[in-house]
């Protein structure tokens, strides 16, 4: 019934998808001019290199006499590109200052876009919340700046929980493909086993994170509460909502890469903010089950749970329930 109560919040709430998309559009604009700005340089100078050109030109005849079958040819092309790597690698290592720095700043950008993308994450979830509580239509800018304080607090703690755990994978992911690929696997296995880890380790993270949200913006639980209550096991059936983010994410896994090979990626413009929707439509339909909260699947169903949560006298004058 989760899943069947998610699509049909998500579909109650698709204008969301649009106010996602274009505030997604206006970060990724601001990050690319920053990045742009801050590393073209250091990339032209590379590009126009005498040592890059001399690799390229190494490479593009080695190739060339290889198809041609000029066999006696390939010795010469060989050496000459061996000597072009060794000189770009010397370029390289003048330039380690220029490299670090440049790392430096895109690691600072992917981190501050991250945190203006878990702003907009966060207002999506609000709109959702007021919609399914309420029947109530809030502009997402609005939105966006009435929780700024809260949003702030909550994406200073889960944006560097959340780059920490995904580089721990990403290490992770690395030694598994050169341990797979040492191992001269089937690709197709090889492709499979990768991507089955990416997989489970998204719907682990998203399992232990899925009441975040909802307990901080429904419940009113507080920054340390929902937290703790997130990873709590009360009532959660963990496996439950293990099984129906795996397969939430083989659906958003199949639907974007369906969009980026039949329509040359035009169709993830839609299908990216559709799945941060998607996910916290589920995550908010899992809290309120989860909690025996009634809510609205559209302006004529509402869901009630068998055995309806009555408000105490603080949650009644502290406007937590409806």
């Amino acid at each position: 019934m989760k899943f069947k109560h998610t699509f049909h919040v998500f579909v109650d709430n698709f204008k969301t998808v649009y106010k996602q998309l274009l505030y997604r559009l206006v970060v990724l604009l601001v990050s690319g001019i920053i990045c742009t700005l801050g590393i073209y340089p250091f990339i032209k100078e590379l590009l126009n290199s005498e040592q890059l050109n001399n690799l390229f030109g190494g490479l593009s005849g080695f190739i060339t006499n290889l198809l041609n079958g000029n066999v006696h040819e390939l010795g010469e092309f060989s050496q000459k590109v061996q000597q072009a790597y060794e000189d770009f690698m010397v370029l390289l290592q003048t330039k380690s200052t220029q490299i670090a720095l440049s790392g430096l700043l895109l690691l600072l950008v992917y981190i501050v876009a991250k945190w203006f993308e878990g702003l907009g994450n966060y207002a999506t979830a609000s709109l959702i919340n007021d919609k399914m509580a309420l029947r109530a239509e809030q502009p997402f800018l609005g939105t966006l700046i009435r929780n700024l304080k809260e949003a702030t607090v909550y994406n200073a703690i889960y944006v560097p929980l959340s780059i920490l755990y995904d580089l721990v994978v990403g290490v992770a992911m690395f030694f598994l493909l050169f341990f797979l690929l040492n191992n001269v696997l089937y690709f197709f296995i090889c492709v499979f086993l990768f991507v089955l880890v990416i997989v489970i380790s998204i719907v682990i993270k998203m399992t232990f994170t899925c009441d975040w949200l909802p307990a901080l913006i429904r419940g009113k639980k507080g920054q340390l509460g929902s937290l703790k209550y997130t990873f709590s096991q009360k009532n959660k059936g963990t496996l439950t909502v293990a099984s129906n983010f795996a397969v939430l994410v083989l659906i958003i896994f199949a639907l974007n890469s369906a969009a980026l090979i039949l329509t040359l990626g035009v169709g993830m413009l839609l299908t990216i903010p559709a799945s941060y929707v998607i996910l916290i439509s589920f995550e908010f339909v899992n809290y309120y089950d989860r909690e025996e909260l009634k809510y609205f699947l559209d302006k004529d169903t509402i869901v009630k749970s068998e055995k309806e949560h009555i408000p105490t006298r603080e949650e009644f004058f502290r406007g937590t329930e409806d």
